[in-house]
């Protein structure tokens, strides 16, 4: 609401982001069940929240979704168990609710929203290459100018995601995602633990690897430290960590 003229009231519009989690699914390397990760959902929803915004939740084939276990801030592994902002979203009903009721992304009306933002978790480097419908939303997005974002293995969207010119999104753009440092760090961790043979990985493929053949200027900050990108109206989140960093980012670039 503005009173600077005494004589007039306006209400101004909240600016409003798109937050896309992955669907469930079950990872062709491990067998596990695997989802969008918890801290890529509730620290970007936290930092728009506090200055505001309106944030609605998609996802690819819309419905109930699960997040990865070890995202769980009260899973056994205590991997997670410092998270209290997620800890805090988890036990909120009205917003845990929210992700057993995600709409699908062909309903997203470009329109109505003033950024996207693609989440990660290990769900999307199973699912994203059929999930045609948010390559095309992703790209009408990128396309139109608005803010478009993904975040950790979410970039696993920029793989597939193709300019109505036929050249990748990616391409000449400098972007971050999940390092191979990273994906280190997690194939030997499961290794040590004898969760899987060491001849399986936990990913099928690796996004820097993958960016870098796109012709990406794909850059990192290090080994789990919180990192965001910003080339244009497109923003990339290294991994889990950084989450406040992406949504940080995205806020700089809309404003309030």
């Amino acid at each position: 609401m503005s009173l600077k003229n005494p004589n007039v009231v306006s209400f101004k519009r909240p600016k409003r982001v798109a937050i896309v989690i992955a669907n469930p699914a079950l990872s062709t390397t491990s067998g596990w069940p695997v989802g969008f990760w918890w801290s890529e959902l509730a620290h970007p929803y936290y930092e728009f929240s506090e200055k505001g915004y309106e944030v609605e939740i998609f996802s690819p084939d819309g419905g109930r979704c699960e997040a990865d276990a070890m995202s769980d801030p009260n899973d056994s592994s205590g991997y997670s168990s410092t998270d209290l902002i997620s800890q805090g979203f988890i036990h909120t009903e009205s917003l845990r609710s929210l992700i057993d009721q995600t709409r699908p992304i062909a309903d997203l009306d470009i329109a109505d929203f003033d950024a996207l933002v693609v989440a990660g978790g290990q769900a999307p480097m199973f699912t994203f290459e059929n999930a045609v419908e948010l390559q095309k939303k992703f790209v009408e997005f990128y396309e139109s100018g608005k803010v478009t974002a993904a975040l950790c293995h979410g970039t696993a969207i920029l793989r597939y995601a193709k300019l109505s010119n036929g050249d990748y999104l990616a391409k000449g753009k400098t972007v971050t995602g999940f390092a191979n440092s990273e994906e280190d760090f997690a194939d030997n961790a499961v290794w040590e633990y004898g969760l899987l043979p060491r001849d399986k990985h936990v990913m099928p493929w690796r996004i820097e690897d993958e960016l870098k053949a796109l012709g990406a200027n794909y850059v990192q900050a290090g080994l789990w430290r919180g990192f965001a990108i910003r080339d244009g109206n497109l923003i990339t989140g290294q991994q889990n960590f950084s989450g406040g960093e992406t949504a940080r980012a995205i806020i700089e670039a809309v404003g309030e």
